[in-house]
């Protein structure tokens, strides 16, 4: 009951309040941190970027970040873009994990950054990102911006107008545009690329080993089976006070796309994206679904 209420009454205040509140809440916890939780080894860059677009388990992987133990393993505390009231292309400030940036790799180019940095993109199968935004936005993302202009039309039209309706949306806000900017960049030592479904396969923790590894974060392996653990998709869902089909935290199944896309569905993705999945390295629509990590 009082997580339902916690949920309620977090989708029915403003977007301003909720961000000063977030800002106290993060800030608050940055100096505990730095008062309770020793720093046992020094991350050798000056900064993190977790840079990624919507729908690909963005605020899992902020919380990953923002746990204790990343502090402890590393020396860099959490920076949140939005809550900090930062605007591209301003500089983040030095010892921070900045997540989670929902920008282009041309814009991400413009932020001024330290000399030693690193960076990495988190893709999804972007036909999975349609059906996980039909829904977010049908349904469970918390009211800002333009979301309940887009909720109020979903509500009221079928499926499918709706299912066309967010891909439409999506193509209008970029959303591909800097999936593929990522996915296109020239190969550099300063950042990588991962994939969702890696992120949240049966080797989860072998890939977000790697991931802590590339940003120069080197936490033990039983403390990141335990990070993985208070910060399971299971966990989070139940601490959300939400449940069932419209959960924000939804079942998140690679492949899931292929349950709602009929063929008016898909040509008109394909209209909008591309070669989109193919150059993101997933299966064609008449292939096989490959399994994470291969």
């Amino acid at each position: 009951m009082i997580n339902r209420s916690l949920a309620f009454a977090k989708h029915h205040t403003p977007s301003s309040l909720r961000v000063a509140v977030r800002w106290t809440m993060l800030e608050a916890r940055n100096v505990r941190s730095r008062l309770s939780v020793p720093v046992v080894a020094r991350c050798e860059y000056d900064n993190v970027y977790h840079c990624t677009v919507r729908k690909t388990a963005s605020q899992w992987v902020k919380a990953l970040l923002s746990d204790p133990v990343v502090y402890r393993y590393s020396g860099l505390l959490p920076f949140d873009q939005r809550v900090h009231r930062r605007r591209y292309p301003d500089a983040i400030p030095p010892g921070r994990v900045a997540s989670s940036l929902f920008i282009s790799y041309k814009r991400f180019s413009t932020i001024p950054k330290p000399e030693n940095y690193r960076a990495f993109f988190i893709m999804r199968d972007p036909r999975d990102i349609v059906v996980s935004s039909y829904f977010s936005l049908r349904s469970s993302h918390t009211p800002m911006g333009d979301i309940l202009q887009h909720r109020k039309i979903l509500q009221e039209i079928p499926f499918k107008e709706g299912m066309l309706h967010v891909i439409s949306h999506l193509k209008e806000r970029g959303l591909f545009a800097s999936l593929r900017s990522w996915v296109a960049a020239p190969s550099a030592e300063t950042f990588r690329l991962f994939q969702y479904e890696d992120l949240i396969g049966e080797r989860q923790l072998d890939e977000v080993e790697k991931l802590m590894r590339h940003c120069g974060i080197p936490i033990p392996r039983s403390d990141l089976t335990a990070l993985l653990d208070r910060h399971s998709f299971s966990r989070m869902r139940k601490d959300s006070g939400e449940a069932g089909p419209v959960s924000h935290y939804r079942k998140g199944k690679a492949g899931d796309w292929r349950n709602h896309f009929d063929d008016d569905i898909y040509e008109a993705f394909v209209a909008a994206t591309g070669d989109l999945v193919e150059l993101c390295g997933y299966a064609a629509r008449d292939q096989p679904l490959r399994a994470p990590g291969d």
